[in-house]
């Protein structure tokens, strides 16, 4: 690829174009040890004029490539395998902020983070916080169609993209539209959802240039509150009860004892009791006017389903502890072991116990830790796995225990992914889910923005699902 090298070089400067193996490292896996592969080359544009002259060179080169921001994702789906990796970390520029319509445009590269750092002076916020939002970029959270745990209120990365400028893998410019940006949450553009399609398809129909999102009004009022439990079963049903009542929480969190644990003896200590078998991390926010009665009825469910306490932040800085803890979890498992394999499984609120428990049963059959800590409300299951990565005996057991819990999601009527993608971690388990005929209508999908494949390559869909593709040879790269 020097010919291509010396290109690039001359559109985004010698300095941001990276070949040497040792200068590629870094960018070997994303937060998923479990793959690991090398790019040709890396190349990092600093303006959108510099990221549509470096698609166009690799189109006119008819070069593969795997857009990247801030490689936090989780299913293996920015690696870049002998091909060009897309590095889109330095376009982090907030372009226009408008509080009166409620809105932000931003590159890709801004971290989701500072977004709502940006906006707080306005009172506003940007709603989907991925447990990674001070590290993880809109770009890529546009990519995996990201959510979090404010998200089982206020909606998915989909529910706050209101528009996107996007470079097609042919070079060709095009805006995205949900509708006018004043307009309401339901508002939609005539013709196809275009976007919509966009939103989530994990890099492979194209890059984000610049993205319009909607902001949201900060509550007049939040309540946070942290149930114990002796028993995950409990737990899991406070939290079938909670919904089943008709309140929906800003956001409603389980973590098991391995990963209270974990947090409790790491930096990131929230007060969690170490003793419990589990805790309920409940949020409700919103008008002051009700609220209380929110927070006496989730208060009353969790203890008529178990729970020894019910505690209530009493002040901003007990909150902020209490979510620290929640959100820095997959990070305190450091401390246990030097890898972590996380998933990603939704399944039934109502089928949760029955779950945690057959994963906890899987894991000590593989003579593996399992550490459960997941976005309860909406079902989310994230059961972490930490180990040795480079113990080729434990990662035999983790791969075998994954494929067993994966199984054991789709059986009980979930799916594979909410929020980290499918990438290349979960692609064996694409035909399990869907029927031949629905997976070749992706990959017609796919063809309309990448008829040539050659962005994000191997991803998402199973090459062998894809009938276009194997009666056309010529579109192969």
């Amino acid at each position: 690829m020097t010919a291509l090298a010396t290109t690039l070089e001359r559109i985004v400067g010698p300095t941001h174009v990276l070949a040497r193996p040792a200068s590629l490292l870094a960018y070997r896996s994303d937060a998923l040890p479990g793959h690991r592969v090398m790019p040709a080359l890396a190349v990092m544009p600093g303006t959108r004029e510099e990221l549509i002259a470096v698609m166009r060179a690799l189109a006119e080169d008819g070069t593969p490539y795997v857009a990247r921001g801030a490689g936090t994702g989780l299913s293996g789906g920015a690696l870049a395998d002998g091909v060009v990796l897309l590095a889109l970390h330095r376009l982090r520029r907030i372009i226009q902020i408008d509080p009166v319509a409620r809105t932000a445009t931003v590159e890709p590269g801004v971290v989701n983070a500072t977004l709502t750092r940006a906006v707080a002076a306005h009172r506003l916020h940007y709603a989907p916080d991925p447990s990674s939002q001070t590290a993880c970029t809109i770009g890529g959270n546009i990519a995996e169609n990201a959510g979090g745990p404010h998200c089982l209120k206020y909606g998915v990365t989909l529910n706050h993209v209101i528009r996107a400028t996007v470079v097609l893998p042919s070079g060709e410019v095009v805006q995205l539209d949900r509708g006018d940006a004043s307009a309401s949450a339901s508002a939609s553009s005539a013709g196809y959802d275009l976007l919509g399609a966009f939103v989530g398809s994990e890099g492979c129909f194209g890059v984000v240039a610049d993205v319009t999102v909607r902001l949201t009004p900060d509550p007049e009022r939040v309540i946070t509150l942290l149930a114990d439990f002796m028993s995950v079963r409990s737990a899991a049903n406070a939290t079938s009860r909670i919904i089943a009542a008709g309140i929906v929480p800003a956001a409603l969190e389980l973590m098991d004892q391995a990963t209270i644990e974990a947090v409790e003896s790491s930096v990131y200590a929230a007060g969690y009791p170490r003793d419990a078998a589990a805790v309920l991390l409940a949020e409700v926010d919103g008008a002051a006017a009700g609220l209380d009665d929110d927070v006496r009825a989730i208060e009353a469910l969790c203890l008529e389903s178990g729970a020894r306490s019910v505690r209530i932040a009493h002040d901003p800085a007990e909150r902020t502890r209490l979510w620290l803890g929640r959100k820095k979890a997959f990070g305190a498992m450091g401390r246990v072991a030097p890898h972590l394999v996380v998933q990603d499984a939704v399944v039934p609120r109502t089928a949760l116990a029955d779950l945690l428990e057959d994963i906890q049963a899987i894991g000590v059959k593989h003579r593996l830790r399992v550490c459960n800590v997941f976005h309860a409300g909406d079902g989310n299951l994230h059961p972490n796995i930490p180990y040795d990565a480079d113990d080729a005996d434990e990662s035999a057991r983790v791969h075998k225990a994954m494929k067993e819990i994966m199984t054991r999601c789709i059986d009980a009527g979930g799916t594979i992914t909410g929020e980290h993608g499918v990438g290349l971690d979960k692609l064996p388990y694409m035909e399990a889910l869907f029927t031949p005929d629905t997976l070749d209508a992706m990959c017609s999908l796919r063809s309309v923005f990448d008829p040539t494949r050659r962005s994000n390559p191997g991803k998402v869909v199973p090459v062998r699902s894809c009938r276009e593709w194997h009666a056309t040879p010529a579109a192969r790269v």
